[in-house]
């Protein structure tokens, strides 16, 4: 059985995180930790994660990218050896260069999105772009709800790494085009983000030749497709040693 801890607890995906849990027989919920410390299941939620009576085997984290070292979350996994899951979206460079340090001491789980989908997503999108690259213009659409903080969205960005690595790394980004007047450059991938409503995440990657579009896209139709990859995650995390592992480990791992 794998103890977690759900950092977010009371927030929107930390309370599908608990339902999701609650429904399996390889791991429990032990503790959370959230500024709300509401309880609304039979564990118990701590303002901060240095206040957890017992340590958990894996940390699920969906709070706040400053949450990761100003609120001391890397030194608690750091200094107890717990393994992380790193779930939450728009870490800068800084932070991320922190993450893949703790790897070295730890097992780190972190990608910019949980679902197997978007996952295979990617794998077509770097198949489409060995096959089109050099004579199909790209362009990123993601679409997500009006709560969403960050923009573009992480997997809009892991997509266009994966696509821009298959490329040897000769595309730039162009996120917004209102303020150039000017041809659409040849190297380059268009990023464009909406947000509204309750959009809970749409990507489109567009191959756009000459007289034919290929669209290749991925629809979320609620948050619990991130949180059951996100405990798969945690499960698959407790067995292991310290390293950066992600959901292509993970489906390697499966298989």
């Amino acid at each position: 059985m794998v103890n977690v801890t759900i950092c977010g607890a009371n927030g929107k995906m930390g309370r599908v995180i608990s339902s999701v849990i609650k429904d399996r027989d390889d791991c429990t919920v032990i503790s959370g930790v959230d500024l709300n410390t509401e309880r609304y299941a039979d564990f118990e939620i701590y303002e901060n994660v240095k206040n957890l009576p017992e340590k958990p085997d894996v940390i699920i984290d969906y709070t706040h990218p400053s949450c990761l070292l100003q609120y001391g979350l890397l030194d608690y996994c750091l200094s107890t050896g717990t393994a992380i899951v790193i779930a939450t979206t728009g870490y800068n460079e800084e932070q991320i260069e922190a993450i893949k340090k703790a790897a070295e001491q730890i097992p780190v789980f972190f990608t910019f999105n949980m679902s197997l989908g978007i996952n295979l997503l990617c794998k077509l999108a770097q198949t489409a772009a060995e096959v089109l690259g050099g004579q199909f213009d790209i362009e990123i659409l993601e679409k997500h709800h009006n709560q969403k903080i960050d923009a573009p969205s992480g997997t809009a960005i892991m997509l266009a790494n994966a696509i821009n690595e298959t490329l040897d790394n000769k595309y730039q980004y162009v996120y917004d085009r209102h303020s150039q007047r000017k041809k659409r450059d040849k190297n380059e991938i268009g990023m464009h983000s909406v947000r509204g409503g309750t959009i809970v995440g749409e990507h489109d990657i567009i191959f756009a030749g000459r007289d034919e579009v290929i669209t290749i896209s991925h629809s979320a139709a609620s948050k619990e497709v991130f949180a059951v990859g996100s405990v798969n995650a945690a499960v698959f995390l407790a067995q292991k040693s310290a390293g950066l592992y992600d959901m292509a480990a993970l489906l390697d791992g499966v298989n």
